[in-house]
């Protein structure tokens, strides 16, 4: 696509996110999912944080189950442990992306590591809900927990710009994580006085959410602050731009639509309600699983919001 075929797309829809309680109890932006209900094939992005937890109150996760649709994890700061009852786990910390395809179905948990329940310390994550479409909604769950070094980075030519690449194309070179469907999704950090023009299918839908400093976005420049996300418009590619005071962090997330039915109930995304149905009756039974050590990570998880609670944390606003 040359330069000159570029056509910006304005913001279509503008919202503040709201916050929300999710998982045992963490404080998040809702951006995709509240006030604005759905980008396909995006179906939800939160951003918790940053928060700084103290010793004893951090919050995580315990056992959830999950089908149909994939959840990608973005660790900004902090430190988290996963686990599924496929026997899978590992340890998510700065920097890392963790790109799960629940398919058919899996009991997961993401829990603050020991250190960090521990001693405390700042977190900040995104997590993002893509949909599957109806061909992939039962393929066999799989994990890409891809660490910072694997994630390109690149700079425009200024160097005043960096693209983190986690889904997708930028700038000449290709993210790391495989997708199911089509899918750019990147994390751009401007500094003052800069601006970012991304290339995006004309048939993608796709969002840009402001989660540090504020700036402009899209054609018609629209001032956004942090917490703030538009929905893009008709166009084949997206402007982001910083103000001349600060450095601006917009999250680029775009996709081929499904454009299928999409019925969603909790932790299950399917094309019909009988489909609901029977994932709620595949977990009842077992068929999804379980995880050892479920009420201690439930227990844990109840004592840290006992511990917010008694400190005022729990209180607080993002």
């Amino acid at each position: 696509m040359s330069t000159s075929a570029l056509v910006d797309r304005p913001v279509e829809e503008f919202a503040s996110a709201q916050q929300e309680r999710e998982g045992g109890g963490i404080l998040v932006r809702r951006v995709i999912g509240g006030s604005i209900r759905s980008c396909d094939p995006f179906l939800l992005l939160d951003h918790s944080g940053p928060i700084e937890y103290a010793p004893g109150e951090a919050l995580g996760a315990p056992d959830h189950p999950h089908r149909g649709f994939e959840t990608v994890s973005y660790v900004i700061d902090g430190s988290f442990k996963h686990q599924d009852s496929a026997g899978n786990s590992g340890l998510l910390s700065k920097g890392w992306v963790q790109w799960m395809t629940a398919g058919s179905g899996v009991v997961h948990s993401e829990m603050p590591s020991d250190d960090l329940l521990e001693k405390g310390g700042r977190v900040e994550a995104f997590q993002l809900w893509v949909n599957l479409p109806r061909k992939d909604k039962m393929v066999k769950p799989r994990y890409q927990d891809t660490p910072p070094e694997r994630i390109p980075v690149v700079k425009t030519l200024d160097g005043k710009v960096t693209v983190k690449i986690i889904a997708g194309e930028s700038l000449g070179k290709s993210a790391a994580i495989e997708t199911r469907t089509p899918i750019l999704f990147l994390d751009v950090h401007l500094s003052p006085d800069s601006s970012f023009t991304q290339p995006i299918p004309d048939n993608y839908e796709g969002l840009a959410y402001v989660w540090r400093g504020s700036g402009f976005l899209g054609a018609e420049k629209k001032v956004a602050k942090m917490g703030e996300v538009g929905t893009m418009g008709r166009g084949n590619s997206f402007t982001v731009s910083a103000g001349p005071v600060g450095d601006c962090r917009v999250l680029l997330v775009a996709g081929e639509p499904i454009k299928e039915p999409v019925v969603h109930r909790g932790p299950f995304v399917m094309n019909t309600w009988e489909e609901i149905q029977q994932a709620f009756v595949d977990y009842r039974n077992g068929k999804l699983g379980e995880i050892k050590g479920a009420s201690e990570r439930t227990e844990k998880t109840k004592k840290a919001r006992e511990v917010q609670k008694a400190s005022g944390k729990w209180n607080e606003s993002l």
